[in-house]
């Protein structure tokens, strides 16, 4: 783990630390660290910072209950800069939002890339899960709890073997969609990162060529 002395502060005793969710890789926030919030993130391994405008230490959630549990903490090649990757329990941004940032353009993601929908659909689901907004089905899920993602995730599971049985290609599509999205929630709800499954697959890959 990064010590204070490694890091390098600013003037005004200050390091940014940029707020990264371990999941998603959605950036929550940027905040500021001094030598004091850093070290209590480190040994609390919940989020800490320093207030520019109360000029005083702030701990994310104390109020709210939306705290970061901290997974990794990341120092730039300059030592002047932080990445921070949490698990958050609940939005990052003070306004209710899963995070303080938004685009600017609100474009989708580029049709180059074939699977920008698995990012987009990651994202989204952390959103939900932060925000947890009225109606959406994502949040009925959560709500729901456990079991209940894992019944979607059997029922979904059977309804592709069935389709593929029938060779139903229109059908198999639909409930291959249906699927991976019930699977990417319950990635979430068990706070294990895609990326971690993916690397799985390329382990696999390399060991078998």
């Amino acid at each position: 783990m990064i010590k204070a002395d490694e890091l390098t502060f600013n003037e005004a005793g200050l390091i940014p630390a940029i707020v990264q969710d371990a999941a998603s890789k959605e950036v929550l926030t940027l905040a500021y660290m001094n030598k004091e919030s850093f070290e209590k993130t480190v040994e609390t391994k919940e989020t800490w910072f320093f207030s520019r405008s109360r000029g005083e230490l702030w701990h994310k959630g104390a109020t709210s209950g939306n705290v970061q549990h901290v997974t990794d903490i990341r120092l730039d090649c300059d030592s002047d800069a932080l990445v921070v990757l949490v698990e958050p329990k609940g939005p990052a941004c003070h306004k209710g939002s899963y995070s303080c940032f938004s685009s600017v353009e609100n474009k989708k993601a580029s049709g180059s890339d074939r699977f920008a929908i698995i990012n987009e659909l990651e994202t989204v689901i952390a959103k939900r899960q932060a925000e947890m907004p009225e109606g959406a089905y994502t949040t009925y899920l959560f709500q729901e709890g456990l079991d209940k993602i894992l019944k979607k995730v059997g029922e979904e599971a059977a309804e592709v073997i069935i389709a593929s049985k029938n060779r139903d290609h229109e059908e198999l599509k639909w409930e291959a969609a249906d699927l991976i999205y019930h699977l990417l929630v319950l990635l979430r709800e068990q706070a294990l990162p895609l990326d971690d499954v993916l690397n799985v697959l390329e382990k696999r890959h390399e060991g078998s060529s």
